[in-house]
């Protein structure tokens, strides 16, 4: 069943914190997107790409506007009625891009406010679990709502092996545990608009 794309269906603003070509995180969100589309109606993934966004310098902020790309990220962030983020673990902490990204979004007036978010990380040894809760950390500032369970850390360069040479996901558990996810996300997020979750998938 594809997802619905109907004005009610949840959008979903999802930022992967990879520039990497074959990203495993961005293909992370390739498969969140076939998720939606083939198994969980009422719930589209946006693909936000955050590698044209300069470097965060508030001298580029001129009569209260922004460049072009930053203005055209904030419109995308803003349209969202949620967020998924996918980003790896660089130093026991968050991504360069994804923290840019965060920080151009967060500028007056801040454009993620009172919003679910989940978080899902292919890493090394630790899953991405350290990068995971600095941007928890973050988001308690810029107000984002982040689901508790599940949590999903991939390690993704320990056998079997989940992803392909391009970065698509081809692990079925791992699939099954970013479905539980977004079915997760769903939920909060539509109990945060004040709407019933779909009863088929309610908890």
């Amino acid at each position: 069943m594809e997802g619905s794309t109907s004005p009610k269906a949840l959008r979903v603003a999802a930022i992967s914190g990879s520039l990497r070509r074959g990203s495993a995180n961005t293909g992370l969100i390739r498969a969140a997107k076939e998720i939606c589309e083939e198994s969980i109606p009422g719930m589209v993934i946006d693909h936000v790409d955050i590698s044209d966004l300069p470097l965060l310098n508030t001298d580029m902020e001129v009569d209260g506007g922004f460049p072009p790309a930053v203005e055209a990220f904030r419109a995308r962030v803003r349209a969202a009625d949620c967020f998924l983020f996918a980003s790896p673990e660089y130093n026991y902490s968050i991504s360069g891009p994804l923290k840019n990204a965060l920080d151009w979004g967060s500028r007056p007036p801040n454009c993620w406010a009172d919003r679910a978010a989940a978080i899902v990380s292919a890493s090394g040894g630790s899953g991405g679990s350290r990068s995971t809760y600095h941007i928890r950390q973050v988001g308690v500032f810029l107000d984002i709502h982040f689901i508790n369970k599940p949590e999903v850390f991939i390690k993704a360069h320990q056998p079997p092996k989940k992803f392909d040479s391009d970065g698509n996901l081809i692990d079925p558990e791992i699939k099954e545990e970013l479905k539980e996810m977004l079915l997760s996300l769903q939920a909060f997020a539509l109990r945060l608009q004040g709407k019933p979750a779909n009863s088929e998938h309610a908890t």
